[in-house]
């Protein structure tokens, strides 16, 4: 299955959005398509060999424009920023140009409206009306037009054509008062100015909207702009500035203080503080030094660090929190659902409404008249003395106009973009956009323990010998065998003896077997590293007293080792993994929130319980194989619990995927966990209570601003119906409830997840 990211030009409201679908839907190969309005892009999920110029056709069916990544020579944040800006430029201009005629019309009526006088007479005024309506409509407004064309071409009207009709059937009206004052026709009260209105507000309200959702998207052009433009690397001896994008893996990177580490990479020489704020949300600067990982973007504080390139490209650590983010905001979530349904079938009815609204004033002129003259009493826009026709259609352009859904498509995109990026700025990264409406039901929360509760570094605490074999024998021949396995507490083994300067052995048919330990063959005899099961299955006598000090260790919260050597049990191997120094607060604070909180662990029962008790868990699952943990997810999933899953995203990806919402650690660089739907780039369990407010928060402004858009459609178009709203007071009310849903939205990305 291939994935796809489109950014698309020209879409304005949900109806375009749905439009955008439905084409990219009815290609063939592809499985599923979710256009974001907010974004304005589609993430494609397809098979086959289906090219970029048949996405680009599919887009241009439904009216719309894919943008293709033009320049080779602009970075991708340029290429943002300049689209952004041509963007804010055009809604500026069109908006200028709209309010000039408008403001023209204004200033010819007002004599008019002051003392009666008619500014080149009756005829000059309308046939000035006319022109001047019309240029604000088909000019700075053709794009609104077309678009209205187009989406009605394809049977998927927008939102533009309820804005089209109400204008066009206000300007139509100043042609049928010309024709009178000519002598030709009936009279009619003319409506032709108030058409140029509707789309000077109509093109002002998109002005505005184009800067907050400018504004609200700000976040992904903040972590494209992260990323150091230049690299100093070190070629032949010598030391060459080179452009970012011609660094290749292996280049050793001259970093001085107060400079940006170009990309991901391992520190081969130096000791610095680096600034790793931007990753992980950490404002305290981490020590480095030779051997240890840093992040590409990341500020160098204070030494000269000589750094190998072991990512480039888009396998960096910045790349991949971009492409997360941008996925994240372009994916939709299950109560964006129920709007999309509405908002599909939404213009139609409007439609409809908005000619049964004439048509039911034409049929009872008298009641809507009386309703009319009442309100006039109060509301000084309404005007009874118009005529029954007249105001039969000064209500229809009202529905017309008060009753586009621009609103309801961008209350979940627009906040859902914002929380993302608020995440990515906190070291949370959204990879799957439903994650935010499932967090706020879970009641269970499973813990892994080892690399999420505790440290994941484990380290040699004691070497126990049975007979007379010596510490350092034991350790050798253990290290030797462990010296093929890359299993942290393999590693300890084998870092401890390398500490104690012990000079390992070669061996022959390593074995690893899940869940129990290895094994190999020594020049002098068989090794067996690993559990009680292991020593079972080799025939090996495990006596009372290593059982006992198996237990000792156990209790103390270490896992212990039995080593076998040439048929015979010859040592105990205790092995500590140190508890983060969050974990018990955060464990805490998630049961304060109501959390049941559980550990799942593959190590022994013992030792998990000495943990579960540092931290404060009540409920352990110890001695679980790696392809058990989704067992017991399913476990606590069909005992009615909604579990969210904390692990690291390699033994535990099936529990993370089964889980409604699987929670990824993430270390260092390596964020790419396909396996979460949310990745905490720091490893500790604070960041867990930072993604919960998180969720809560982007999905309380959700609601918020699902609830305008549905509250101000059920009030207004009501009031339109019978009369009460003035068109042009309609169109102000429709780009308002818009503009207010997108600040709404931004006001998110100043909250606090602490």
């Amino acid at each position: 299955m291939e994935k796809a990211t489109l950014q698309i030009d020209g879409m304005h409201c949900a109806g375009c959005a749905n439009a955008v679908d439905k084409q990219l839907e009815s290609l063939e190969g592809v499985k599923s398509a979710s256009v974001n309005l907010a974004t304005e892009s589609a993430i494609v999920e397809y098979e086959g060999n289906i090219s970029t110029d048949d996405f680009a056709e599919a887009i241009s069916k439904a009216g719309y424009t894919l943008v293709r990544d033009e320049s080779e020579t602009k970075s991708k944040a340029e290429q943002v920023e300049e689209r952004e800006q041509k963007k804010f430029e055009v809604a500026k201009w069109n908006m200028i140009w709209s309010g000039i005629p408008t403001a023209i019309m204004i200033l010819w009526m007002l004599p008019m409206w002051i003392s009666g006088y008619m500014f080149l007479g009756p005829v000059g005024m309308e046939a000035g009306m006319i022109l001047l309506s019309g240029f604000a409509i088909f000019v700075p407004g053709w794009e609104t037009i077309k678009s209205a064309w187009k989406s009605s071409l394809n049977l998927s009207p927008n939102m533009d054509v309820l804005i089209a009709i109400g204008a066009l059937a206000s300007l139509s009206t100043g042609f049928v008062k010309l024709s009178h004052e000519l002598g030709y026709g009936p009279d009619f009260h003319s409506f032709a100015m108030i058409g140029g209105m509707i789309m000077a507000f109509h093109l002002t309200g998109r002005f505005i909207e184009t800067k907050a959702k400018g504004s609200a998207s700000q976040a992904i052009r903040k972590l494209l702009t992260l990323g150091a433009k230049e690299a100093s690397v070190i070629r032949d001896g010598e030391e060459v500035k080179i452009p970012i994008k011609e660094l290749k893996l292996g280049d050793v990177m001259l970093v001085r203080p107060g400079e940006k580490i170009p990309t991901d990479g391992e520190i081969v020489e130096g000791t610095s503080s680096v600034d790793e704020s931007i990753a992980t949300g950490e404002s305290m600067p981490v020590e480095k030094s030779a051997g240890d990982e840093v992040i590409g973007a990341t500020l160098n504080t204070n030494s000269v660090l000589k750094v190998k390139a072991t990512k480039v490209g888009k396998d960096t650590f910045l790349n991949q929190v971009i492409k997360m983010v941008e996925e994240a905001q372009g994916s939709k979530i299950p109560i964006q659902d129920f709007a999309d349904r509405v908002t599909k079938v939404f213009v139609p009815v409007v439609l409809v409404l908005a000619v049964m609204t004439l048509a039911l004033w034409l049929i009872f002129p008298t009641f809507f008249g009386g309703i009319v003259e009442w309100a006039a009493s109060f509301l000084p826009w309404v005007n009874p003395d118009l005529g029954s026709t007249a105001l039969a259609f000064y209500a229809m352009i009202a529905v017309l106009v008060i009753a586009c859904p621009c609103a309801l498509g961008l209350a979940t995109p627009t906040a859902l973009m914002v929380g993302s990026g608020l995440g990515a700025e906190n070291g949370i990264l959204i990879r799957k956009g439903e994650a935010i409406q499932r967090m706020k039901d879970v009641n269970a929360i499973v813990l892994d323990k080892t690399g999420t509760i505790t440290k994941g570094k484990p380290t040699v605490t004691n070497v126990i010998t049975f007979g007379e074999n010596s510490e350092e024998e034991v350790l050798k021949w253990a290290a030797s065998v462990e010296h093929n396995s890359e299993h942290p507490l393999a590693q300890a083994v084998v870092h401890h003896a390398k500490e104690k300067e012990l000079e390992l052995i070669s061996v022959t048919g390593f074995e690893s077997i899940t869940g129990k330990g290895v094994k190999a063959i020594l020049a002098e005899g068989a090794v067996g590293v690993g559990t009680s099961g292991l020593m079972e299955e080799l025939g090996i006598e495990v006596d009372e007293e290593a059982s006992s000090q198996k237990a000792k260790l156990e209790e103390q919260a270490k896992t212990a080792v039995y080593i076998s050597y040439a048929g015979k049990l010859v040592g105990l191997v205790g092995i500590a993994d140190e508890v983060k120094e969050d974990s018990k607060q955060a464990i805490s604070e998630l049961k304060k929130l109501g959390l049941q909180t559980i550990m799942l662990t593959g190590d022994n029962q013992k030792t998990a319980r000495a943990i579960a008790n540092q931290v404060g868990i009540d409920e352990v699952i110890a001695e679980v194989l790696p392809d058990q943990k989704s067992d017991e997810i399913r476990k606590l999933q069909e005992a009615g619990k909604v579990v969210a899953m904390v692990g690291d995203g390699i033994n535990d990806a099936p529990a993370l995927t089964l889980a409604d919402v699987g929670i990824a650690i993430g270390t260092g660089t390596d964020v790419a966990i396909e396996s979460g739907d949310i990745v905490l780039v720091k490893g500790d369990l604070s960041a867990v209570i930072r993604a919960i407010n998180l969720s809560n928060k982007t999905f309380t402004k959700i609601k918020q601003n699902l609830f305008w858009a549905f509250f101000y459609n059920l009030i207004m178009i009501p009031l339109a119906f019978v009369g009460w709203l003035h068109p042009l007071l309609a169109e102000a009310a429709m780009a308002f409830s818009s503009i207010n849903v997108v600040f709404n939205s931004r006001r998110l990305g100043k909250a606090k997840l602490d």
